[in-house]
């Protein structure tokens, strides 16, 4: 992939957007090849960690400015079009089965936000700066705001929105949409400490606990919900991995996905 730089590293792939001279900025182009491949990667059962990032010094700094010159002069059925790759990109990152770590390592802006809104946990640099920038140019974040309302949460959304102000990663972790925030020089180490949790856990029951809070998040508490959560405890208590895990931890020793040492 041309706008891409996809590694493997046994049961941990990596994607990074790979033009920094542009500050990893989106175009048609890049969108495609991030659905594929979040589409390639969630459909390997072996694969348990995805980190997601962006080579050079910006992760994410939105829309490319010559596809956005090219846009100017798209009719509204373009238009269209054009959002309609954005958003279901976007939902191929987030229903992505494999968990998603995001590495934000600088400016991460517009729909650089959405991206890192889709991830499952993120990890940003202290120099790191967000910005939801569109009602500077007198648009408006709409198929990245499903996820950026979720992950910064409503009352953050209407001020950032509306102002378009740039906020500091610091600022974004007390929102809660920043899980870790450290110096530059430690972000790799950071990251792979997240990895190297997740791998660690079951394989089936890490994809199945991020399906669990995609699906109970803001659903009314009804006795359909607790019958469906109550059924999915069985199942996995009941399955392969689930009851090797238990008789792991109840007998002291290591479960079989993980190596011995």
């Amino acid at each position: 992939m041309s706008t891409l730089d996809i590694q493997r590293n046994g049961a941990v792939a990596s994607v990074f957007l790979n033009r920094p001279d542009v500050r990893n900025a989106f175009n048609d182009e890049v969108i495609a090849e991030l659905s594929a491949a979040f589409t390639e990667l969630g459909a390997d059962t072996s694969l348990r960690a995805i980190v997601l990032g962006g080579h050079g010094k910006a992760f994410c700094a939105g829309a490319d400015l010559s596809w956005m010159r090219a846009m100017a002069d798209y009719s509204w059925e373009q238009n269209r079009a054009d959002a309609q790759a954005l958003a279901d990109m976007l939902w191929a990152v987030y229903s992505c089965p494999v968990p998603v770590v995001g590495r934000v390592q600088g400016d991460c802006y517009a729909g650089g936000v959405g991206l890192a809104a889709v991830c499952d946990v993120l990890v940003a640099s202290d120099v790191a700066a967000f910005c939801l920038s569109e009602a500077k140019l007198g648009l408006l974040p709409g198929t990245i705001s499903p996820y950026v309302i979720r992950a910064m949460g409503e009352q953050a959304a209407r001020r950032y929105f509306v102002t378009a102000e740039r906020f500091s990663a610091t600022r974004a972790q007390a929102l809660g949409f920043v899980h870790e925030v450290c110096a530059l020089d430690a972000l790799d180490a950071k990251v792979d400490e997240i990895v190297a949790s997740l791998v660690d856990n079951g394989p089936m029951a890490t994809r199945a606990c991020k399906r669990l809070v995609q699906d109970v998040a803001g659903v009314p508490i009804t006795a359909a919900l607790r019958e469906e959560t109550a059924r999915r405890i069985a199942d996995i208590r009941a399955s392969d991995e689930g009851r090797e895990g238990v008789q792991a931890f109840l007998n002291k020793r290591k479960p079989s996905w993980l190596p011995e040492k």
